[in-house]
């Protein structure tokens, strides 16, 4: 009898295991089914890669100009206008790109952003497949940079490679899906557009253009990557800026613009940032400099990432 019912209890405890390990592969084959089928918009706790941070804004140091070694400043504000890689035609219903496919650089160059011709989206999801290459989204746009929060995300970008990103509004109303090519900052490229787009602003002004500045150029090299150690005109070893590159003689003239983090992630943001506050214009405009340094420094495992420096001079 003994044996008999240990018997009927061993049948018992098997077949509720068996019970509990086909709920489990059910939960499993339904989840992939859900996966398969698409996204249920109406779901409010839909997953998301959307981060409840604030991302910092770093603000412009103060602008530093030399004639006798000497150092002037003025508290400036950044006011930028956003340049999107998305356009602002209108899109089909329930859609939000046009695009299919875009590229972005390491930098965060662009937030991402649905068509400007939408508005009134309400709330929104947005997901990576690749975390690898955008890891997700701060929960606002780079407002300083002219985003609108309510149709872009500032995203969080941790390597290059191909990702899909899926975007769509909880009341299920628009739902899209766009590929983004991340691909490395063109470091030595960028030092010579910032040339290019001083010299248009020089030129609006009636001012002659500037030429590279070789004499200083690695000063500005160098105080780029200084900066990343110390973001300040006073470099790591407690001497002035303006000793990476010494004025020659008594008429010599020198400048450093600095710029770092994500206000400045591509040469229009930063020359935009510096022609926004009146000192750094000014070093831009001035008609006493005849040559100019551009150092740039772009690592993502730093605080900041991105890292500016004019080095202005007449030698």
């Amino acid at each position: 009898m003994a044996s008999r019912i240990l018997r009927q209890t061993r049948v018992k405890i098997i077949l509720s295991l068996n019970a509990i390990i086909l709920l489990i592969v059910g939960i499993l084959i339904g989840s992939a089914i859900g996966l398969n089928n698409g996204i249920e918009f109406h779901v409010v706790s839909e997953k998301s890669d959307v981060k409840d941070v604030v991302a910092e804004v770093v603000a412009l140091l103060d602008a530093a100009s030399s004639r006798d070694g000497s150092s002037s400043s003025e508290t400036s504000y950044v006011n930028i206008s956003a340049q999107n890689a998305i356009s602002s035609d209108p899109v089909p219903s329930g859609q939000l790109w046009n695009e299919e496919a875009i590229t972005i650089y390491q930098s965060a160059d662009v937030d991402l952003c649905a068509s400007g011709s939408l508005s009134d989206l309400g709330a929104m999801y947005w997901r990576s497949s690749e975390s690898s290459v955008i890891s997700g989204f701060y929960s606002s746009a780079r407002t300083w940079l002219g985003y609108n929060s309510d149709i872009c995300r500032y995203p969080i970008i941790s390597g290059t490679g191909t990702t899909t990103i899926t975007a769509g509004t909880y009341d299920g109303k628009r739902y899209d899906t766009l590929t983004v090519t991340v691909t490395e900052v063109p470091v030595e490229q960028w030092k010579h557009e910032v040339l290019d787009l001083v010299n248009e602003e020089r030129s609006k002004n009636g001012l002659a253009a500037l030429s590279w500045g070789t004499t200083c150029e690695t000063a500005a090299n160098t105080r780029a990557e200084e900066i990343k150690e110390e973001y300040s005109h006073t470099r790591p070893d407690g001497s002035e800026w303006s000793t990476a590159c010494p004025l020659v003689d008594q008429n010599s003239w020198s400048g450093e613009n600095l710029a770092a983090g994500n206000g400045a992630v591509s040469p229009r943001t930063v020359v935009d940032a510096w022609m926004a506050s009146e000192k750094h214009r000014g070093n831009i405009l001035n008609p006493n400099f005849t040559y100019l340094a551009v150092g740039f420094v772009f690592d993502p495992n730093s605080k900041y990432e991105t890292y500016w420096s004019q080095y202005f001079s007449n030698y």
